[in-house]
């Protein structure tokens, strides 16, 4: 890892291009956060761009209302999404929110995400957390805060007929966390496709693979594996 990875706005900007190369933007809609480490609010991707373009200049500084601290362009309209889960949940540096498209169509079934593969594991049992006040835009600090109730302590949510929000201690957690929850999703779909899900692992077993699959070692690894490859890839 580069020391200018450290750098709240290159590491923002770097995330965000994992989450493009992961087919996880949709056009300009999609954002991830990271806490400003002195406390002034969050460090977030400016709007009007796709993840894969995101570079450190096109990452602002917001107060925990909303105000651009710093940097230059329009802030995405949802952004109370980041400030009222990190406002929430102290333990949590890094938020994504994506229209992930498998994850929204697993969403509109009404199912449970089942942990039919390693992935699900890190986010189930119990069943994922739901948003389902509204599929419309959260544009309000108070829709940002049932949000985050919502959110609970858990790591990620489904915003039904919407996208998801995922929460995290490290921007290397959040993102590839937000990754293997549309492989999950994904998984699942594809199974469906050829008929009733009949098996999946069991809570006992599915906490067993969390632990033994998804450490924050593990995920470290994985994030830098995304990185290179998306180097080689010339992002």
């Amino acid at each position: 890892m580069r020391n200018d990875d450290k750098d709240p706005r290159h590491l923002v900007a770097l995330g965000c291009r994992v989450l493009g190369a992961a087919d996880l933007g949709d056009l300009i809609w999609g954002h991830l956060s990271l806490r400003d480490p002195e406390g002034r609010g969050v460090w977030i991707k400016g709007a009007t761009l796709g993840f894969e373009e995101v570079g450190p200049d096109d990452v602002l500084l917001l107060s925990w209302d909303g105000e651009v601290l710093r940097g230059s362009g329009r802030r995405h309209a949802e952004y109370s999404i980041h400030t009222e889960v990190m406002r929430a949940r102290p333990d949590v540096s890094a938020v994504v929110h994506a229209h992930a498209p498998h994850a929204v169509a697993l969403a509109s079934t009404g199912l449970p995400l089942r942990p039919i593969s390693h992935e699900a594991t890190l986010f189930v049992p119990p069943d994922m957390a739901r948003f389902t006040k509204t599929g419309d835009l959260i544009l309000t600090p108070e829709l940002g805060a049932e949000v985050a109730a919502a959110l609970g302590d858990r790591n990620a949510l489904l915003l039904r007929h919407h996208g998801v929000v995922v929460a995290g201690a490290t921007v290397e957690e959040t993102v590839v966390s937000t990754i293997l929850l549309e492989r999950a999703c994904a998984m699942q779909i594809r199974a469906l496709s050829a008929g009733d899900i009949v098996t999946w692992s069991s809570d006992e077993e599915a906490l067993s693979k969390r632990s033994n699959c998804y450490s924050s070692e593990l995920l470290l690894q994985a994030w830098a594996y995304l990185v290179r490859r998306l180097a080689q890839s010339g992002g």
